[in-house]
């Protein structure tokens, strides 16, 4: 299986203590570091904080390099022709 389909997890519900469910979040740029990235991810029922997510420089720069790499067409190969 392809790992680069797994590069970049971000969290669309997660369980909120307050809510007592699991429940939609959103995300929210918390700290910006010069070796890292930290998001906070809010509840959007009640607005706490339920997690956070880090990312480093390197999977940042290897994120974006992959966002603007053009997928590769796939040409079949020619018979040469007697």
């Amino acid at each position: 299986m392809n790992q680069q389909q797994f590069e970049n997890f971000t969290a669309s519900s997660l369980y909120c203590e307050k809510c007592k469910a699991a429940m939609p979040v959103r995300e929210r740029l918390l700290l910006v570091l010069p070796d890292r990235e930290i998001f906070d991810y809010l509840c959007t029922g009640c607005g706490s904080s339920v997690g956070r997510r880090e990312i480093t420089a390197g999977e940042k720069m290897l994120s974006q390099a992959m966002a603007r790499r053009r997928p590769r067409r796939s040409v079949p190969l020619r018979q040469p022709t007697p």
